[in-house]
This record gives structure tokens, sequence and C-alpha cells, in this order.
């Protein structure tokens, strides 16, 4: 939204100057560079109509001091083509600004419906499993980047994935729209999440994603049983999940770290031996999953955001509740100084 008060301000405080500099000052010039300033400082962010009105006024004002000190006609003249020569530069800027300012709002419109389409909000509730997620872009310029969610309903249970993939640009959406396309086909027809990894990291190896070792995603992904007793975590290089019930907050770390999706070693075979971890959930109890923006988020000397610390146990109503909580801790233990982008997913099994 353009603002108009602080540039109308230094526009009207230069109009005052320059008439004062004209009537008090010891060169009989002295204020002409404040009033033709004047149309400057109103079209830098100023609508056109202020601008156009701050240049009139300084015309105006030029030929009154001139007027009024009996300047001859050749210094009015002079004085008055100054400004309206500033004033039709400043008025030409503000109208190039203004087409611009339209112009990257249409971009920032499509890039946030590529934002949804690539990477759509989960419903609320699949199947027995409430739902929620937040994508947060570290500048609000920026509504579209390498972090993804999606959760789905299979008949193996609740299946989600949270992931970072590393890189930057149309290139890490682009990662992104062909995994969360791969996981929905893939947790619909494998039997266990090392089988699910596999299907991710051949589809990335087919489109040769990871040329180098700076290429990668690094994933979480999980399974709800359909009781909703156990959760199955399979960790590739990612932050660990989160539980959260009513003791505690607490990390589920990996028994073994495994390498983030993208960077299988060749000759390495698949990851099929890999057994997920199985952790018991209490009635009532989340599964909060993050990616690096938030547990990577510094405060003002540089200390990591931790949840497991930071957030209380049982006060959260809903997995909604729980993820606007943990955001706006995040925001206060940054001052708002987003440092990378988040992406966050609550999960909890059974009615609270």
């Amino acid at each position: 939204m353009r603002s108009t008060g602080f540039p109308a301000l230094a526009a009207a405080v230069l109009l005052i100057g320059g008439v004062a500099a004209g009537l008090f000052g010891p060169q009989p010039y002295m204020g002409l560079p404040l009033l033709a300033a004047a149309p400057l400082a109103a079209c830098a962010l100023s609508s056109f109509r202020v601008s156009l009105l701050v240049a009139v006024l300084a015309c105006v004002a030029s030929v009154g001091l001139n007027l009024y000190l009996d300047r001859p006609a050749t210094a009015l003249f002079v004085d008055l083509a100054d400004v309206v020569i500033t004033g039709a530069v400043a008025l030409i800027v503000n109208r190039a600004r203004a087409r611009q300012e339209y112009r990257l709002a249409q971009v920032r419109d499509v890039a946030e419906v590529a934002q949804r389409a690539v990477l759509p909000d989960p419903p609320r509730r699949v199947g027995p499993v409430r739902v929620a997620a937040r994508y947060v872009a570290a500048h609000a310029e920026a509504r579209i980047g390498g972090d993804l969610y999606a959760v789905l309903a299979t008949p193996f249970g609740v299946r989600a994935i949270i992931g970072d993939v590393r890189g930057k640009g149309l290139g890490a959406v682009s990662t992104v729209s062909v995994l969360v396309g791969a996981f929905c086909y893939e947790a619909e027809h494998v039997t266990t999440l090392a089988e699910l990894a596999d299907g991710l990291e051949e589809v990335l190896a087919r489109r040769g994603t990871s040329d180098t070792f700076e290429d990668f995603t690094t994933a979480v992904l999980l399974q709800i049983s359909p009781d909703g007793r156990t959760a199955q975590v399979l960790n590739r290089g990612h932050p660990s999940p989160y539980l959260v019930d009513e003791r505690a907050v607490s990390p589920l770390e990996p028994t073994t770290h495994e390498l983030p999706l993208g960077l299988r070693l060749p000759g390495a075979g698949t990851s099929g031996q890999m057994a997920a971890d199985v952790f018991p959930l209490r009635s009532g109890a989340f599964l909060l999953l993050v990616t690096d923006g938030v547990t990577e988020a510094r405060d003002g000397n540089g200390a990591f955001y931790d949840p497991s610390i930071r957030l209380t146990p049982g006060a959260y109503s809903s997995p909604q509740c729980l993820v606007d909580a943990l955001l706006r801790d995040v925001h206060r233990w940054t001052g708002g100084r987003n440092q990378d982008d988040m992406a966050v997913l609550a999960l909890a099994a059974g009615a609270r």
C-alpha cells in the first residue's frame, strides 16, 4: 500500500523552507533548490495527485517570491522554468514507479497462486487425523520457496511428509512440485515408509536434481496408525518432529541418522533395510513437524529457537492453535526478523 504521510510532510517542509530561505536568506536564489526539491520528495512514495499538487505549489511559491522581492522578469521565468522542469521530471518518475508497483503486485499475485498450486494447504481433517499447516516466507515479497508438506489418507494409515529442498529459485519450486506429486502417488501404494523414501529417491534421480552435493532434500516421512496409537517416523536428515502432549514437548530423535533424499551414494542399494522409528501416541497428543526455518531462528544474541523449551505442554486445544502459538513465539524470538522460510505441520490423531 502506498504511503503519503512522510513524503508529503517532507515536501511541505521543503516548500516552507524554500519560501523562508528566499525571503530571509543572504543570497537571492537560496530558496530555489528547496522549492525544486519538493516535487522530487513527494514523488518518492506519494500518489500522482499529491505530487502534482506539490509541483503546482512550488511553481506558485517561486513566482510569488520573485514578485514579492521585485526581481526582474528574466529571473522570474528562469526560476519558474527550473521548478517546472524539476516538477515534470518528478511526475514522470512518479508514474513510472506506479507502473512498476502495479507490475510487481501482479507478479506477487501470480507467485501466490503458484504457491497454492504447488503446495496446497491440506484439509483440516484427513481421515481420523486433524491437521493444521502454515507456510511463512522469510520475506513478504517472496511468497514461494523450497519448503514442502503434504498429508494423505492411505490404506496403511495417515501419511505425511515435511521437507526442505536445498537450492534456490524456480529449480527448488519445481522439485517441491515433483516431490509432493510423487509422495501423493507412492504413499497410496507402498507398504513401508522405507519403500516410500525409495520411490522419492528414484523420482529425484530420474529428474537429475542431485548433480551436486548442494542439491538435496531433507525430509521427515511420518505414518499414524489407523487406530491412532502409534506414529512411525523415518527421518532423512531433517529436524526431528516433536511430540506435544500434556506432559512434555519431546523431540522424536531418530535411532539412526540417514542421508537426505537425493544424496544416496552409488551402489548403496535401497532404503528397504531402514526401519522407521515407532513412537506411542497418548490420547490428545500432537505431532509437530517443522523445517529448519523454525529450529534455526535466532534471537538478538544468536541463540537458536528450541520448540521443546519454548512451547508449553498441554496448552493447545487444536493443531491450529499449536501452529499459531509456535509462529507467534518464533516471531517474538526473532523480533520479526525471519532468516529463512518456515513450514509447520501439526497433526492430532484423536479428539481432544
